[in-house]
């Protein structure tokens, strides 16, 4: 009696399955929206630093990563010193440079 329940309630329909196309196509449009949101944009700002970093020269004036805001005095291939007050100059990766320091973010230059 119980197997025949069993039988009867397996016997239905099967459901079509819906084609592979469709279930992988939301990920796409996902991968997409990622991709012109996060990081093209991120590869765009490294390339224009890159850039920056690149045609630094002596008399710039630079921010680092940590906040210190100097004057090139001298470029290398992978390190530069920036003059940051009177006799002291401070050796840096070209890597924890920021960007370069805008004159009007500054009242005195």
């Amino acid at each position: 009696m119980f197997e025949t329940y069993a039988y009867a309630a397996g016997a239905g329909g099967a459901a079509a399955q819906p084609n592979w196309m469709v279930q992988f196509f939301p990920l796409l449009v996902l991968f997409g929206i990622f991709y012109f949101i996060l990081i093209r944009p991120q590869q765009k700002k490294q390339k224009v630093l890159q850039n920056m970093l690149s045609s630094l020269k002596v008399g710039d004036k630079v921010i680092t990563n940590g906040g210190v805001h100097g004057e090139v005095a001298f470029v290398g291939d992978k390190v530069l010193h920036l003059k940051v007050a009177n006799n002291v100059k401070l050796v840096f990766s070209k890597g924890a440079i920021a960007g370069l320091q805008n004159p009007d973010e500054n009242g005195n230059q």
